[in-house]
């Protein structure tokens, strides 16, 4: 395990990877490095051959498709990492290929269920009104992924909260924008904020107790609201907080947005990723055609 080891190492400190990521390579290689130690061979040593049958054995155990590809991942990583270093001469995992997922549109809302959803703070009082209002918008308007949302502060803020720069994944920063809306929620809910604040802090969101607003708390939150979407909307849609960054770049794009301006405003490496966004009106248009043909 010492070269795997020095490659989470690597990861952590050369490439500046998240906490969160860290945890699934180290999850993932454990997995890897437990199964070919059963065959009497070190993790570095492995073949082609060895990693084709260990995909087999992810889908022994259940895996799916998704999960095996992202295993098959960081395992590819490590060879990668042990290749360009000297290591090894070989990268075996250069022959292995993903298996294939059947392709899913990200969840998202369309506009209309978009500002129900960011009404229902005001409108139903589940928790706490100014604050939910206020995250809901700046995670919408923000495009934000939920670990950004938690660490987001207010020196970063700009001083009439149309702007702010957030922390991404690799430590990488970017500028973020928020709508009107968004800027007046957040100015409603500052004031109760400070009556709440038992100790200095600069996140901008925190919890009931006063204490800075975590990824699972923030996660919660938005999941107790999606219930009462549904529940009021019977719509029975999939709902999460990476939702509502889902529904910020599909409406960008369905309004006409350069998909690679799209791809900046989310902090995405690749444009690959972002692209997906571009089908989102294609599959709706086959949606209306397929429900008002006469012979569809």
């Amino acid at each position: 395990m010492s070269n795997i080891t020095n490659y989470l190492d690597y990861l952590a400190n050369v490439r500046g990877v998240s906490k969160q990521t860290l945890r699934a390579y180290y999850n993932d290689l454990s997995k890897f490095a437990e199964w070919i130690q059963t065959r009497g061979i070190e993790p570095e040593e492995a073949q082609t051959r060895d990693l084709r049958f260990f995909l087999e054995e992810l889908g022994i155990r259940g895996l799916s498709a998704v999960s095996t590809n992202r295993c098959l991942s960081s395992v590819r990583g490590f060879f990668h990492y042990l290749s360009r270093f000297s290591l090894r001469a070989d990268d075996p995992s250069i022959g292995v290929k993903n298996l294939r997922t059947p392709k899913t549109l990200p969840s998202f809302l369309w506009e209309r269920e978009m500002a129900q959803f960011a009404a229902l703070p005001e409108t139903e009082a589940l928790l706490w009104a100014e604050r939910d209002a206020a995250l809901i918008l700046t995670m919408y308007s923000g495009g934000l992924r939920i670990s950004e949302v938690t660490t987001l502060c207010l020196r970063k803020c700009e001083s009439d909260f149309s702007s702010a720069l957030v922390i991404g994944k690799g430590d990488k920063e970017r500028p973020v924008f928020f709508s009107e809306e968004t800027q007046k929620a957040i100015k409603a809910y500052l004031p109760c904020r400070l009556e709440k604040l038992k100790r200095p802090t600069d996140n901008l969101f925190i919890t009931m107790k006063g204490r800075p607003l975590s990824v699972s708390g923030t996660r919660w939150i938005i999941m107790r609201y999606a219930d009462l979407f549904n529940e009021k909307t019977r719509l029975n849609k999939d709902i999460h907080p990476h939702s509502l960054r889902h529904s910020f770049a599909t409406h960008l794009v369905k309004a006409g947005c350069d998909i690679r301006v799209v791809q900046e405003l989310l902090g995405h490496e690749s444009i690959s990723t972002t692209a997906r966004y571009a089908h989102v009106d294609i599959e709706r248009l086959k949606d209306v055609y397929s429900h008002t043909h006469p012979h569809a």
